[in-house]
């Protein structure tokens, strides 16, 4: 019997998957090698650096504790010493952002031990770059959502869902955020504080029942939710212009993101911006200062009220001292880098 020449050509065909089979396999095995060779250096990096930051902190206050008896040729020796050893924790920090390292404890509430550290530049930026699109999208849809809330629908089971996508949003960002801080991005302070607040916030809103003073807040709150929106995407446009322009010349770093607030970095032609963030600012104020006086009414027996009006307070506090203390260091800082005038 005479093979027919589809049989030989599927022969032909096995034979070449048997053979792409076994170098797959082969690579495997190869890759698998080269972790577990990652896997250790990780291990020698991570314990020599800790090693180098014991030392150079033992050698630091040694080094506090010698000024005093110095003359001024050491006392330079020292100042440079104190100035090396800042760049090394600089070095040390960057390093670090391509190591494995323990979970904070807020990471390690919601995901567990798991590790969140990338390892290579192009998936650290790919990362950060869904971020800021994951905000400007959200932002969009909050915007139509609360227009869609105040002038078109007048549903509480409308509103509910606004909440809850607020509170979905602003615990997403918390979590994203946190990453993003374990894999070198450098949004500190308040500004992270700002989303756990704003997060609290709408789970309030949610959990407020339908009834008089909450229809006397509702236009209130979505149309400062409608601002808000519209501020931040401006914030998102002016800010990621700044950065694409500062990381052109290597004057930031790569991981640097937006955020919703003023930073000494978004200095430039911020003239037009800040009267916006201002008026965000006192609105918050103004909010918590009109739930404080609805609070004080007989009809008052939500705890909801008091408890919003006090986050909205504290959103103003923090944003609008923080807000201005960045204006003045950086005023000042321009002020002093300027030549006098003779």
């Amino acid at each position: 019997m005479v093979e027919s020449p589809n049989f030989a050509e599927c022969l032909q065909e096995w034979e070449s998957l048997e053979k792409e089979h076994q170098n797959i396999q082969e690579t495997h095995r190869l890759y698998r090698q080269k972790l577990e060779e990652v896997s250790k250096l990780q291990e020698v990096c991570s314990a020599s650096i800790s090693r180098q930051r014991k030392r150079m902190k033992d050698m630091s206050l040694a080094l506090k504790g010698y000024k005093q008896e110095m003359t001024s040729d050491n006392l330079n020796t020292i100042e440079g010493v104190q100035g090396f050893i800042k760049e090394m924790s600089q070095a040390f920090f960057e390093m670090e952002a391509f190591l494995p390292k323990k979970n904070g404890l807020y990471l390690r509430l919601v995901l567990g031990n798991v590790d969140v550290t990338l390892l290579s530049k192009q998936s650290k930026f790919a990362y950060k770059d869904e971020y800021e699109k994951f905000k400007l999208y959200l932002t969009v849809i909050h915007l139509l959502f609360s227009f869609t809330c105040q002038f078109l629908v007048r549903y509480r089971t409308v509103d509910t869902l606004f909440n809850f996508l607020l509170v979905w949003y602003y615990g997403t960002l918390t979590i994203r955020e946190s990453i993003l801080i374990n894999n070198g991005s450098r949004i500190k302070g308040w500004w992270v504080f700002h989303h756990y607040i704003a997060a609290f916030q709408s789970g309030v809103m949610l959990t407020w029942p339908n009834g008089k003073l909450y229809q006397m807040f509702r236009n209130q709150f979505l149309a400062y939710c409608s601002y808000q929106s519209f501020v931040h995407l401006l914030q998102y446009y002016y800010q990621s212009g700044c950065l694409y322009r500062l990381r052109a010349l290597g004057q930031r770093h790569n991981m640097d993101l937006t955020v919703e607030g003023f930073q000494s970095w978004m200095w430039r032609g911020l003239t037009f911006l800040l009267p916006f963030l201002f008026f965000g600012h006192f609105w918050q104020l103004y909010n918590g200062l009109c739930l404080y006086r609805m609070s004080q009414l007989p009809e008052c027996t939500e705890w909801q009220v008091i408890m919003c009006g006090s986050s909205f307070l504290v959103l103003f506090m923090g944003n609008f001292f923080t807000t201005v203390t960045v204006v003045y260091h950086k005023f000042k800082h321009n002020t002093e880098g300027k030549p006098k005038r003779p």
